[in-house]
């Protein structure tokens, strides 16, 4: 298969994956604090990626592991507590077209720090999609205005966290296999996740009496096998053979996977919402019609 088809297929099964993670944040919340919420997913996805990876560590340069370090930290580290948080006012469907800020972060970044070449057929698609978002997000908080918007500034943030972390690993990583940097990053985050989990109480909860948790646990491990270790060592070979942007646009799409789950879990969705969808649609096309860059 060619790449490029690769990454229209990288694109459909991430969008799927991580457009299904928000509605398990949302129930993982039910039994658990988003302190552990984020750090039992950290800890989860170490363990799993260990099993299926643990030799690959050797493939990591001595000189790489500084951004290693630094991508772990950004793009997995802080995202998984800053969405926790969010979600606890947040519909899961806002909490992903928020997130669809990325891409324009990524080009931004992306121009400014790393001095990427970015087609005006790129900056198109992102500003199509973008207009879709802003839709989505003025739909959101028409149907739901009781939400806490203010809490929209940790999705915005962890926004930023991912755009900075794609152009990182295309500048600095691009020869590191994926499973290599997906085990090497939660490995550098694994210690803190240990001490935030140990000192949230967790240890104090008496599981047999506690469905609530018991369900939660079962989320949250179903978020961590393909929420974070399949689809981190996914997007990791998607960034490498897709140009930032595109592979950003992930963002894009997702929302329209956790607006349907959203919807099945009885969060609202109209006729204008579906019409940004395929506003964005539009956007993440145009973004991937580039003439300069692979």
């Amino acid at each position: 298969m060619s790449n490029r088809n690769k990454k229209w297929l990288y694109l459909v099964i991430l969008s799927l994956v991580w457009g299904s993670s928000y509605i398990l944040i949302k129930k993982t919340l039910i039994g658990l604090t988003p302190l552990q919420l984020g750090s039992l997913r950290i800890i989860f996805t170490t363990i799993i990626l260990l099993f299926i990876g643990f030799s690959s560590l050797k493939k990591i340069p001595k000189n790489k592991w500084k951004w290693i370090f630094l991508t772990g930290y950004i793009g997995s580290f802080f995202p998984s507590f800053l969405f926790a948080f969010a979600q606890t006012e947040i519909d899961s469907g806002v909490a992903a077209i928020l997130n669809s800020l990325t891409p324009l972060a990524t080009l931004i970044i992306g121009l400014g720090f790393f001095k990427f070449i970015i087609d005006s057929k790129q900056i198109v698609g992102v500003i199509i999609g973008l207009i879709g978002s802003f839709l989505l997000i003025y739909e959101g908080s028409t149907i739901n205005p009781d939400q806490n918007l203010l809490l929209v500034a940790f999705i915005i943030a962890a926004s930023i966290c991912y755009a900075s972390s794609v152009n990182i690993l295309k500048a600095h990583l691009q020869e590191v296999p994926a499973i290599s940097i997906a085990l090497g990053n939660f490995l550098c985050i694994l210690p803190p996740a240990l001490i935030i989990l140990f000192s949230s109480g967790f240890l104090n909860i008496n599981f047999a009496e506690s469905p609530e948790v018991q369900n939660s646990l079962f989320y949250i491990l179903i978020l961590a096998i393909f929420g974070s270790a399949f689809a981190k060592v996914l997007f990791n070979r998607f960034i490498q053979i897709a140009s930032p942007v595109f592979a950003s646009s992930v963002t894009y799409t997702l929302p329209i996977v956790a607006i349907m789950w959203g919807y099945l879990d009885g969060e609202s969705i109209n006729n204008r919402q579906l019409l940004a969808t395929a506003i964005i649609l539009v956007g993440v096309y145009l973004a991937n019609r580039k003439t300069t860059t692979t």
